[in-house]
């Protein structure tokens, strides 16, 4: 039996973005396609086969060693990103400002998919499920200058949604209006893994 099984649940692309410079500014371009390369989504600052350690990952490495990068790819869903804005009383949030690079429609409970899940594409194009991606500090700037006294809300409002970190294992093209089909590993949840949560931290 494969270990991988694939799901009724198919989600279709309603947003691809891009983040060129970090440096110069969290915000994502919104794009009509991207190419999903071995070192992540074509020009995207996040990209790269590794990438320097950062905060997430403390209780494991030295922050800026340099480490394989599970982070190619930030993906949301639409539900989850109209919760986050509902949640903070927006009317909308543009996914841009959070630095996203995909935003997928029709997969409930999204950002809690299991770790090593399969995103594939109409063409071949795979993403990899790294883990939840925690909300951060990061887009409250960007957010505060489009949306004034916001700002600071939006790490509480994005608890259990701001989505997937993930990596290409398939390269392809990935492209507004396309279908995604979720794959999940039929792997049991860990028995310990409410005892490691109690004693462990990362």
């Amino acid at each position: 039996m494969p270990a991988l099984i694939a799901t009724d649940f198919i989600g279709t692309i309603t947003w691809l973005g891009r983040v060129a410079d970090r440096d110069a500014a969290l915000e994502s371009a919104a794009l009509n396609e991207i190419f999903a390369g071995f070192d992540g989504p074509q020009g995207e600052a996040h990209g790269g086969v590794n990438r320097p350690a950062c905060s997430r990952v403390a209780g494991l490495y030295k922050r800026n060693l340099i480490i394989r990068n599970t982070r190619q790819f930030a993906v949301m869903s639409a539900e989850d990103l109209a919760q986050i804005a509902a949640n903070m009383k927006l009317a909308q949030l543009d996914p841009a400002l959070l630095g996203t690079s995909l935003v997928i429609e029709g997969i409930p409970d999204f950002s809690h998919l299991p770790p090593s899940s399969r995103l594939q594409a109409e063409g071949g194009a795979t993403l990899v499920v790294d883990m939840e991606n925690r909300p951060c500090t990061l887009p409250a700037r960007p957010i505060e200058n489009n949306h004034p006294g916001y700002g600071k809300s939006f790490k509480r409002a994005a608890v259990g949604l701001r989505g997937l970190t993930a990596w290409v294992e398939a390269e392809g093209v990935l492209r507004l209006g396309a279908k995604m089909r979720l794959f999940i590993p039929d792997q049991p949840v860990w028995a310990q893994f409410h005892q490691a949560r109690g004693t462990l931290s990362l």
